[in-house]
């Protein structure tokens, strides 16, 4: 079993959307510990927010598994590159594309994209996410709650209107839910707010795509170890980051890819609308 690290952390506050580099403890995304097994052989994939945390975690186990990868990311150039090198490194093909996904059209460019330089679209993840902490509802500006909207749940809808057009029979669109679509936490009513949204979302699409015989699952994450936490969250809450759990420590990236690989992997024919729970021990019910 790995030795993660436990709270209390005393790492920087940093602007948001925040650097790994400048993490301490510095995450793990799976770098020395990942074992592919072919499991995506020749497979396609979209991954949103891909440049560092969850996506580059997943980045690292899909291209480990056999699958050829685009990064689409905000703006954060040193870590894109180092999420590309890993990609490289399986022997995989690796497309960044940086870009606001608010933006419908700069959703509909990375499908694109994908077309022309992967050559198709079997999986799209959507993980990226904008959050921010607020002790009073007075405090969320018109503009904080319509961002967050339109960077959590706007952009899946684009993205996946975009990408179905595209996809196959045995396609699989995986989308970051929450914990806090079940539990919210009240610091982060925008975000918890749209995470409940995402599970509705994938409930709802995997209906409609059942007969096309494409799967749409979500994967709800506990706390995370990463940049989005020391960039986003006041210091004593990342301080004591995932005490709240009953391994009372954050999870890894690295301890998430797994369940990804599971919902993208063709043998999971018969798993669409879940929502798979990763979090620490803390129940979803």
């Amino acid at each position: 079993m790995t030795n993660y690290p436990k709270p209390p952390f005393d790492t920087p506050k940093q602007p948001m959307p925040g650097k790994t580099a400048a993490m301490s403890p510095v995450p793990d995304h799976g770098e020395h510990s990942y074992r592919g097994s072919g499991r995506l052989s020749g497979k396609k994939a979209i991954i949103t927010g891909g440049d560092s945390g969850i996506g580059r975690a997943v980045a690292i186990a899909y291209a480990r598994e056999g699958a050829d990868v685009l990064v689409a990311y905000l703006d954060e150039n040193e870590d894109a590159k180092e999420t590309k090198k890993w990609v490289e490194e399986a022997g995989r093909k690796a497309v960044l594309v940086a870009g606001d996904i608010q933006n419908p059209e700069h959703c509909r460019h990375i499908v694109d994209t994908a077309l022309s330089e992967l050559g198709g679209i079997d999986i799209l993840v959507n993980n990226a996410a904008h959050q921010a902490s607020f002790d009073d509802i007075a405090d969320i500006s018109d503009r904080e709650w319509e961002l967050t909207f339109k960077v959590n749940i706007h952009a899946m809808f684009y993205l996946s209107k975009a990408a179905v057009a595209h996809m196959k029979a045995g396609a699989a669109i995986v989308n970051t839910a929450s914990i806090n679509a079940d539990a919210p936490s009240p610091h982060l009513l925008a975000y918890a707010t749209t995470k409940g949204a995402i599970q509705n979302f994938t409930a709802g699409l995997a209906q409609m795509l059942a007969e096309r015989e494409i799967r749409v699952n979500a994967v709800a994450p506990g706390p995370i170890w990463t940049p989005l936490i020391p960039s986003t969250m006041p210091e004593e809450a990342v301080r004591n980051f995932g005490k709240q759990v009953p391994m009372q420590r954050p999870g890894q990236p690295a301890e998430l890819a797994t369940a990804y690989v599971m919902l993208a992997d063709p043998l999971s024919s018969y798993v669409s609308g879940a929502t798979i729970a990763v979090t620490g021990g803390k129940p979803m019910l």
